[in-house]
């Protein structure tokens, strides 16, 4: 936790999506382990550090690089996609929380939304099965931005979309890579690990969240 105790208010929300609101990562590492299996390798925590937050082909060439495979990474994302779509239908399930944390946001009347690495096609079928889909102040996706996490953009667009300063807009991220893009743009940063992310760096968090319901959590909303 940061040591500083002199924060702007909060004055809007932003929300990482996969392995913080609902429970992706689980499925991403099936696909993972599925490409990779058909190749002869096997997905692991550290493959799945270098590829968290990163955008389509970059993610890919990640994969592409550990294990040096001749795909390409835009055949790699296609077969990555057709997998994580048809497991997306079948088994989608929320985060410990999520309904008392959408539910404290929405009492709070601060403006709150996504900030997520996956593609539209995907956050629209998750949306669509969710009924709080018509509180969200913005949307932002992989498709979105030029350059995915840790670069900043993604969270500089956000503060941007709800017309704050970075310094007074909470994000809530559950991997690394997310939390030194909030924090690189500037924004008031908490890490909610989940158990694929729990051993990596979070620092410059101002809060290391047991998870949604952490009542710490809740205390920085108004």
């Amino acid at each position: 936790m940061s040591n500083n105790p002199i924060l702007p208010p909060i004055q809007g929300v932003a929300l990482d999506m996969d392995g913080l609101l609902f429970d992706t990562e689980r499925l991403y590492w099936q696909v993972g382990d599925e490409i990779l299996r058909r190749r002869g390798f096997r997905f692991d925590e550290e493959l799945q550090t270098r590829m968290m937050g990163r955008v389509g082909t970059a993610a890919m060439q990640q994969m592409i690089d550990m294990h040096k495979l001749d795909d390409s990474p835009e055949r790699l994302l296609l077969e990555s996609e057709d997998l994580f779509g048809a497991l997306l239908v079948k088994d989608l399930q929320p985060m410990p929380g999520l309904a008392e944390w959408i539910d404290l946001l929405q009492r709070s009347k601060l403006p709150f939304g996504l900030a997520t690495s996956s593609r539209r096609m995907f956050v629209d079928v998750i949306l669509a099965r969710s009924d709080w889909r018509g509180s969200l102040s913005f949307v932002l996706t992989g498709d979105d931005v030029v350059n995915g996490k840790p670069h900043p953009e993604m969270y500089q667009s956000a503060a941007a979309k709800m017309e704050i300063a970075p310094a007074s807009m909470l994000v809530l991220e559950d991997s690394g890579n997310g939390c030194r893009a909030a924090v690189a743009a500037g924004a008031q940063t908490v890490a909610v690990p989940s158990e694929h992310t729990k051993t990596q760096d979070f620092g410059g968090a101002i809060l290391i969240a047991e998870s949604l319901r952490d009542p710490r959590l809740h205390a920085l909303i108004k």
